[in-house]
């Protein structure tokens, strides 16, 4: 039986619209008019265009951001991807721990992004669940009530090396410099962190879990179900992807399927500062990678988006 771990009321989440203006030096992105609830979020995520990918001004949704986490297991690192049924979308794509941001860190994106890794990404070992640092700052322990988090061991995340185009919000930039792209399909613009993830020494017979929110007839519920870790692991063969997917239970990966595997639109082309698909086939993406590394044996040599 899934478990029960949150539950929140929808309507206490508020954000705003964004106008965005980018070119080829940047993108800066404000907000305006009123605050947006759950909700009223969905509703406004409609369909745009923009006459030049590279350069325009666009009134958009909301600000999501994106964590895109490295695991060094074993000797060998990982890309850490989660399973989720979009119901907005009426799909199930493999994707990035990803959330919105709240108004009050619209400028701070960064903490949004670190809060959904403690949220989505569950590491349990023998002796209890972990929390996690992001350098001097403790991620929050959002299951305390519902789960045994071990007071003298955690994770530790530690960003990797930005994007090349620098982001700001308002006249504040981004140190970190998430890579940034507008998805036309959602009018949202998503920043993208890339960081990695540091298990303990003492940790032992590890299983990794995610946990997402969904809205039920009301408030939105977070479960945890063993049967279903919806959580997996990417290999990486000299920093690229192996093709393979796997899960991990008590220390030991198991693999999983890739037929029929779909991924979000953070891993499908971007042009200039635009992503225009809602998804890609897992096979496609792997076919983008240069030296034979797709699936198929007839890699390019086109970076993919997500290199």
């Amino acid at each position: 039986m899934p478990r029960t771990l949150a539950r929140k009321d929808p309507t206490a989440f508020k954000t705003l619209p964004l106008l965005v203006e980018a070119n080829a030096d940047g993108l800066v992105y404000q907000t305006f008019g009123l605050p947006l609830n759950f909700r009223q979020v969905l509703a406004r995520r409609r369909p745009i265009n923009v006459p030049d990918p590279h350069h325009f001004t666009a009134e958009l949704a909301n600000l999501g951001v994106s964590v895109r986490l490295t695991l060094n297991w074993q000797g060998r690192e990982y890309w850490i991807l989660v399973r989720q049924r979009r119901e907005d979308r009426g799909d199930t794509v493999l994707k990035l721990i990803s959330g919105y941001v709240p108004s009050h860190e619209l400028n701070l994106p960064l903490l949004t992004a670190i809060q959904e890794v403690a949220e989505e990404c569950l590491v349990e070992t023998t002796d209890g669940w972990l929390g996690g640092r992001f350098g001097a700052t403790w991620l929050p322990t959002p299951y305390e009530d519902a789960l045994r988090y071990r007071e003298a061991s955690h994770f530790a995340l530690t960003p990797l090396s930005g994007a090349a185009r620098p982001v700001q919000a308002g006249s504040l930039r981004l140190l970190e410099r998430p890579r940034a792209y507008v998805h036309l399909p959602t009018a949202s613009l998503q920043l993208v962190y890339d960081m990695s993830l540091e298990l303990p020494r003492d940790a032992r017979d590890v299983s990794l879990y995610h946990v997402d929110e969904r809205l039920e007839r009301g408030p939105l519920v977070a479960r945890l179900d063993r049967r279903r870790p919806d959580l997996y692991l990417l290999p990486l063969d000299h920093g690229h992807p192996s093709g393979e997917l796997y899960t991990l239970n008590q220390g030991e990966l198991c693999k999983a399927a890739t037929r029929g595997v779909w991924l979000a639109e953070s891993f499908a082309r971007q042009e200039g500062w635009v992503v225009r698909d809602e998804r890609i086939r897992f096979r496609d993406w792997m076919d983008q990678w240069p030296s034979g590394k797709g699936t198929s044996g007839k890699g390019t040599l086109r970076k993919p988006a997500m290199a």
